[in-house]
C-alpha cells in the first residue's frame, strides 16, 4: 500500500470514529435509588426519592401486603415473581409499587428502582442483559403498560422475563402497572383485522403469563374513599367539620373514587387552607 492510499485510509477511520457515537458512561448507581433509563443514549438519570409513604396508601391494604412480602423476599436474594399490578385507573398501583420500593429500600443498602417507559418495552432484553452484571438488585418498573405495538412488543417482553439461552436476570424483578389484565390494545382487531389480531391476542395474551404474581385493584367504594381522605388529612393536619360532604361532592364532580382523586381533593383543600404539601 503506498503512503497516498494509507494517509486516505486513515483520513477515513478518523473521520468514522468523529460519526460514531460516544460510548456510554458507565452508570453511577450511587448517585440515587431511583432512575429513569434512555434506551437511545444507554443512561440511567438519577431521580429524586418518591416522597409518598407508604401507609398513607389507604383501602389497598392486601394489595400492599402481597406486594411487599414479594418485594422482600427480592431484597433478600431469596425467589420471587415478576409483579402485574391491574385494574381501575387511579387507585394507586404506580404509587404503590415505589412507596414500597422506598420502604424497602431504606433497609436494603444496593435495592435500585430503574423505570422505563412502556413505548421502550422492546429495549427490556437489553436493558436486562445491562443489569446482569451489576452487584446491586433492580426493580425495572414499567408503567401503564399496554402491548399497543402489538406482537412484537409482546416478544419482546417475553424473551426479556424468560431471559432466552442465560436465563432471566437472578438480580431483576419486573413490575408493571396496567388497566388491563391482559396488556392488549382495545382497537386491537380493528387495526389488525381478525386473522391478524386472533394471532396477536395470542402472543399478548401469553405475556400476561410470564407474570407469577397478579395483583388486582377494584373500584374504591365510598367508606375507603373517605378512609383515604382522613387519612391525608390527619397527616397534613387539613381537618374540617365537612370534610366528608366536601370530598363526596369532589368526587362526584370527578365521576370517580379512587385514591388520585382523593389526593387531588387534599391538594385543593391544602392551597385553600394556605398549607404546603410535601408532594
Amino acid at each position: 500500500m503506498d503512503d497516498d492510499a494509507k494517509a486516505v485510509l486513515e483520513r477515513i477511520a478518523v473521520a468514522l470514529e468523529r460519526l460514531a457515537p460516544a460510548p456510554a458512561a458507565a452508570p453511577d448507581f450511587a448517585a440515587a435509588r431511583l432512575f429513569r433509563h434512555d434506551p437511545a443514549s444507554g443512561a440511567f438519570l438519577p431521580a429524586p426519592d418518591f416522597p409518598l409513604a407508604l401507609d398513607l396508601l389507604v383501602g389497598v391494604e392486601r394489595q400492599k401486603l402481597r406486594f411487599a412480602e414479594n418485594l422482600a423476599r427480592f431484597a433478600d436474594g431469596l425467589p420471587a415473581n415478576h409483579v402485574l399490578l391491574w385494574g381501575v385507573r387511579g387507585a394507586g398501583k404506580s404509587s404503590l409499587a415505589k412507596a414500597a420500593f422506598m420502604a424497602a429500600a431504606a433497609d436494603v443498602a444496593g435495592l435500585r428502582l430503574v423505570e422505563i417507559d412502556r413505548d421502550d418495552v422492546a429495549h427490556l432484553p437489553a436493558l436486562f442483559d445491562a443489569l446482569r452484571r451489576r452487584p446491586e438488585r433492580f426493580v425495572v418498573l414499567c408503567d401503564d403498560l399496554s402491548l399497543e405495538q402489538g406482537a412484537q412488543a409482546a416478544k419482546a417482553l417475553k424473551s426479556a422475563l424468560e431471559g432466552g439461552v442465560s436465563g432471566p436476570p437472578a438480580n431483576v424483578l419486573f413490575v408493571a402497572t396496567s388497566n388491563r389484565r391482559h396488556l392488549m390494545p382495545r382497537d386491537h382487531v380493528e387495526s389488525r383485522g381478525a386473522i391478524a389480531a386472533a394471532e396477536d391476542a395470542e402472543e399478548e395474551v401469553s405475556v400476561s403469563d410470564r407474570f407469577g404474581l397478579w395483583i388486582g385493584f377494584p373500584p374504591m367504594d365510598q367508606e375507603a374513599f373517605l378512609s383515604a381522605v382522613r387519612a391525608y388529612a390527619v397527616r397534613f393536619d387539613l381537618m374540617a367539620s365537612d370534610l366528608d360532604r366536601r370530598a363526596l361532592q369532589w368526587s362526584q364532580l370527578r365521576g370517580a373514587r379512587s385514591g388520585r382523586v382523593a389526593w387531588q381533593f387534599i391538594r385543593d383543600l391544602a392551597g385553600e387552607l394556605g398549607k404546603p404539601l410535601p408532594l
